[in-house]
């Protein structure tokens, strides 16, 4: 069976799990060989780095989206002269760094991943969304935090202020994504923007090995939680588990951000623009890394500075 029969076969019996048992190869960090620039260059957002990863070997047979995933070598390259740069690590780090690409002319980035909308008001930058992802809370498996954790909003703003500093006769230590981060500012924002405590740690998103004490709790893409745990994408959720937010998850849109300027390229359209475009006929995968096909894939209203 090859390669794309798989994926497509698992994101079949991974609709019916929930995300969990998909049948799929894991994604390749960063394209194939290091020659292997291909088109459209992408980096930022570590939610959405697998999936990009994979849409990037299916569109046009692996020749048009070279994907660069978040973590890594410090620097990559992506086109074969004067284009090392440092690795941007999260959304807002993959947007600035197409920003300078832009401001520089240096064509070294044509996409940034993004699982944040617009920081500032503008026009320069179109987010397009293609993807829905879940967002909620993680705590370790063992902790007595693990007791049908379902905190208000309310809650978690007062624990990322440290005000509340204890749950369940467990110490709270929370942890928030690096720097850099789309789940980052999607989360404060989500809970009432606090003004961080300094009770709270960093930790790399989505890294669930990184809650290592009773105490932990941290923000978790629900859709990269069920990849790991699938066997779709490296297995980094440690011994976490996922709770909830007022009865559920936060539910958001995840975007490739281009420079409104290049929507009319030929490739760019092709490939991110409109619900017929390459990524949106692309279902399948979406959905075997965990995401959900957003309904409005393909728009372009959404604009913004950084």
């Amino acid at each position: 069976m090859n390669v794309k029969t798989r994926v497509r076969a698992g994101a079949a019996f991974g609709a019916a799990a929930l995300g969990l048992g998909i049948i799929a190869p894991v994604a390749a960090a960063d394209p194939g060989t290091p020659t292997d620039y291909r088109v459209l260059a992408g980096v930022g957002s570590d939610t959405t780095q697998d999936v990009l990863n994979g849409l990037g070997e299916f569109v046009d047979n692996g020749s048009t989206i070279a994907s660069y995933d978040a973590t890594g070598s410090a620097t990559i390259k992506t086109r074969a002269v004067n284009c090392s740069i440092p690795r941007p690590n999260g959304s807002s780090a993959g947007i600035t760094a197409l920003n300078a690409a832009i401001d520089g002319s240096t064509g070294c980035i044509d996409f940034a991943r993004s699982s944040r909308g617009p920081a500032a008001a503008g026009t320069d930058l179109t987010w397009i969304p293609f993807a829905q992802d879940k967002v909620t809370v993680a705590v370790r498996q063992d902790s007595a935090l693990n007791n049908n954790l379902n905190l208000t909003t309310a809650q978690l703003k007062s624990i990322f202020e440290c005000t509340t500093t204890q749950l369940n006769g467990v110490a709270l230590t929370p942890l928030l994504p690096q720097a850099g981060s789309g789940t980052l500012s999607y989360f404060l924002g989500a809970i009432g923007n606090p003004t961080v405590g300094s009770c709270v740690g960093t930790m790399q998103e989505h890294n669930g090995a990184e809650l290592d004490s009773a105490g932990d709790i941290a923000p978790y893409s629900v859709s990269q939680y069920n990849a790991q745990v699938g066997g779709v994408v490296p297995d980094r959720h440690g011994n976490t588990v996922l709770g909830k937010v007022n009865g559920g998850q936060f539910s958001r849109d995840v975007y490739n951000v281009v420079p409104t300027a290049k929507l009319s390229n030929p490739t760019i359209d092709a490939t991110f623009t409109g619900a017929d475009s390459k990524v949106c006929a692309e279902t399948d995968v979406i959905e075997a890394y965990g995401f959900t096909l957003a309904p409005n894939c393909g728009a372009t209203t959404l604009k913004g500075e950084r």
